[in-house]
């Protein structure tokens, strides 16, 4: 249950800015990666830990706009184009932390409290990443659901034509959109850091497999990321802790490619569900 909670804390970002606008960030590991040693510096300033994710997050989303603004909303359409110029700020993001903080960096230590059941234990921190899990999904859904920004945000994805004629302005939603998926990756690199030290490739470990749910879960972006998520995330966790982790993530890949398989566009294609 953990382990997935953790992969939808890292998939979360990915899935709105390819749910609403269509891009494929290669780089979304590297916000990730951004978003934890934004908040190590936090703290390294003194500024407790909830403050520092704060940051993090509040960063990440600013630096999205950047993004947004000076690359992303020049290759609108063009797809290949929009992976070439991501897979190269990728690029640049990674070596500018290693140039900056070197090949290691220490982490935030993680609480030394646990909870033992019978011959098991784990972190009280791991079990909370699952109840930020599940307010991070639902704090997201009730955005896309319950404002504004969210209507118009759907609207813009669902027919751009109908919502520009009728005054929604697609560059600045999609600034926006593109600015809270940003913030979403920076939030999730600082609040997994007690569990997973910052180094210049953290993020790496979990981009691949946050692709992989993107593209499983198909067009309905929150339940769809949900439901791949708990079901390759449980095949791949009991599996890693019955055998290998190197196992776990072989039996993950060949379930990906057994769900593409039967579901070419994705679980939710033919689902009524829109969110």
């Amino acid at each position: 249950m953990s382990s997935v909670a953790i992969l939808l804390i890292a998939t979360l970002g990915l899935a709105v800015i390819f749910g609403l606008m269509g891009v494929i960030n290669l780089a979304h590991g590297e916000f990730i990666t951004f978003g934890a040693y934004a908040a190590l510096l936090a703290s390294g300033w003194g500024l407790p830990f909830p403050l520092a994710v704060g940051f993090a997050t509040v960063s990440m989303a600013l630096y999205g706009v950047l993004v947004e603004r000076l690359i992303i909303r020049h290759l609108y359409n063009r797809i290949f184009d929009t992976l070439l110029a991501t897979w190269g700020l990728s690029l640049v993001m990674y070596q500018a932390v290693v140039l900056t903080f070197g090949s290691v960096t220490p982490g935030i230590g993680m609480s030394p409290a646990n909870l033992s059941v019978g011959d098991y234990s784990v972190s009280w921190y791991i079990l909370f990443l699952i109840l930020v899990a599940v307010f991070l999904i639902l704090l997201t859904g009730l955005i896309l659901t319950r404002t504004n920004y969210g209507m118009m945000a759907r609207a813009a994805i669902q027919d751009s034509t109908m919502a520009s004629a009728v005054g929604i302005e697609s560059g600045r939603i999609n600034t926006m959109t593109f600015a809270l998926g940003s913030g979403l990756a920076g939030f999730a690199g600082a609040i997994l850091l007690p569990a997973f030290p910052a180094t210049p490739s953290m993020g790496f470990a979990f981009s691949i497999k946050a692709f992989l749910l993107v593209v499983v879960g198909g067009p309905v972006t929150l339940t769809g990321i949900v439901s791949s998520g708990g079901a390759l995330g449980t095949i791949a966790s009991v599996v890693a802790n019955t055998w290998t982790t190197v196992l776990g993530d072989i039996v993950f890949l060949m379930a990906t490619m057994l769900l593409l398989r039967i579901f070419p566009k994705g679980i939710s294609e033919n689902w009524r569900i829109k969110l």
